[in-house]
């Protein structure tokens, strides 16, 4: 489909006169299209939950989350994939973020990037894209050249791909192995995807890595419990997050945290069970690393022992 065809690029009849609004107005006015865009997301959950469920098995194998865009559309996975890194434990090479054109292009334009395929596969290659690991691919277009030549590539080694578009029938539906795309209709200024597209894109992006992050044990209740605590404020949020699942004072959360080095799942587990450094590991291997399950063991073992 020629570029001029698609939804995002269409006049929005409702926002033709936004340049003769005052202020306030023409703010209320972006703000009513983008109440449109959470409705949109919500017509793909059945599918971004099958993402979920693909991402997660193949993580807990050993596979990568590898993020791939232009523009807009790259720089939200780039930005996604950073943020797992501190906010889950991840090694930072468990997520990494894929931008046509490379670091520069995050903050300037790098004009013909996105137009080259081959640019997608020398990028994967110098990554060891393997068929471990899954790609999500960023295009609101659903037909950007870089984008395309990766889900290819990463056909050919045997990856999966989860594409997110915002346009249907698209020329990366006809390849990735799953297709996310919400439809959030002609943009208020014409053609800047970076509006309702790309927040429809970050919201996306928020339920597949976050879905992701829980199914593989990094969450207990709704806590961030793998945080890396490597600034003062990380220490207080892992402090705070012991203290919580142990009922455990500061000090004692203090000793708890140094006593699992630094890993907020493990102090939890020692706190509730009071098994040692090792055993706390082992126990949660046992369970797939999800506290809650081990726990829940746990107190269900002492109860038939009581």
């Amino acid at each position: 489909m020629k570029i001029e065809n698609l939804v995002t690029e269409q006049q929005n009849p409702a926002t033709m006169k936004i340049d003769q609004l005052k202020t306030k107005e023409l703010l209320q006015l972006i703000n009513q299209e983008d109440q449109k865009v959470a409705q949109a997301v919500a017509t793909q959950l059945d599918i971004i939950a099958q993402a979920v469920d693909l991402i997660s098995q193949r993580f807990k194998a050993g596979g990568r989350l590898i993020y791939c865009g232009a523009g807009t559309s790259g720089r939200l996975g780039v930005l996604d994939a950073a943020e797992l890194v501190p906010t889950f434990g991840l090694a930072p090479q468990q997520a990494l973020g894929l931008i046509a054109g490379g670091k520069a292009a995050m903050f300037q334009a790098v004009e013909g990037a996105e137009d080259d395929q081959q640019l997608a596969i020398k990028d994967l290659q110098k990554i060891n894209f393997s068929g471990q690991d899954t790609l999500i691919a960023i295009a609101s277009s659903g037909r950007t050249p870089y984008v395309i030549g990766a889900v290819d590539y990463c056909h050919q080694v045997g990856g999966k791909s989860v594409a997110v578009v915002c346009v249907p029938n698209s020329k990366l539906a006809e390849t990735a192995d799953l297709t996310i795309a919400p439809i959030v209709g002609p943009e208020v200024i014409t053609g800047s995807t970076r509006m309702k597209a790309g927040t429809a894109q970050k919201m996306v992006l928020n339920m597949l890595s976050t879905g992701v992050m829980i199914k593989v044990g990094k969450v207990y209740q709704n806590l961030m419990v793998d945080v890396l605590p490597t600034n003062e404020k990380l220490v207080r949020r892992a402090l705070k997050i012991i203290k919580a699942t142990t009922a455990k004072n500061n000090e004692d959360a203090k000793q708890l945290l140094v006593a699992a080095h630094q890993r907020v799942p493990v102090a939890i587990v020692m706190g509730n069970t009071g098994l040692d450094y090792q055993a706390a590991v082992d126990y949660l291997k046992e369970n797939n690393n999800q506290v809650a399950a081990v726990i829940h063991n746990w107190n269900q073992k002492n109860h038939l022992n009581n």
